[in-house]
């Protein structure tokens, strides 16, 4: 029995580059990413705009087109006094958001845009906890869009009822 013909199989199978690969396109997205966002299953996060209305459960992002940049807001209000709202700015690069708030007290930090959904840090500064009442906190958000629309963004409320992104 002549083995030459599995060894060589298996040396090849070896050598190319199976599942595990973590090989990365020059644009720093994944070869799987890359070939999802050509092929239109997944927005490319670098062409996206941001404008939009964002919501997961009671979780709520605005944001607008502003002179500068975008204007941001954020609303979470889960019962009982625990409860986050700010409004502010952020600034693109690529695929992160720079959110800065300077309302109570200093609070920036860059959040990932996904095309599609805008997910907050673990850990945000210590300013940040001034926008928010009871354990609640900004940390960690992740949010989907629910519409690109302006007006949409421009209309969203607090719990208060104060416009977080509109004029």
């Amino acid at each position: 029995m002549r083995l030459w013909p599995v060894i060589a199989l298996a040396v090849l199978a070896g050598c190319s580059g199976g599942a595990g690969d973590d090989r990365v396109a020059t644009n720093g997205t994944s070869d799987l990413e890359a070939a999802a966002i050509a092929a239109g299953v997944i927005a490319d996060p670098n062409s996206t705009d941001p404008t939009g209305l964002y919501a997961r459960d009671t979780d709520r992002i605005c944001v607008l087109p502003a002179a500068e940049d975008f204007t941001i807001g954020i609303d979470m209000d889960y019962g009982d006094g625990q409860h986050c709202s700010a409004s502010g700015t952020a600034r693109r690069h690529g695929e992160t958001l720079r959110i800065s708030f300077d309302g109570k007290q200093p609070c920036a930090f860059e959040a990932r845009f996904e095309g599609d959904r805008i997910v907050l840090p673990g850990t945000l500064p210590a300013g940040c906890t001034n926008y928010c009442t009871g354990r609640a906190s900004l940390a960690g958000v992740e949010v989907d869009r629910l519409s690109d629309s302006a007006a949409e963004a421009r209309a969203m409320r607090d719990a208060r009822g104060r416009l977080l992104c509109g004029a």
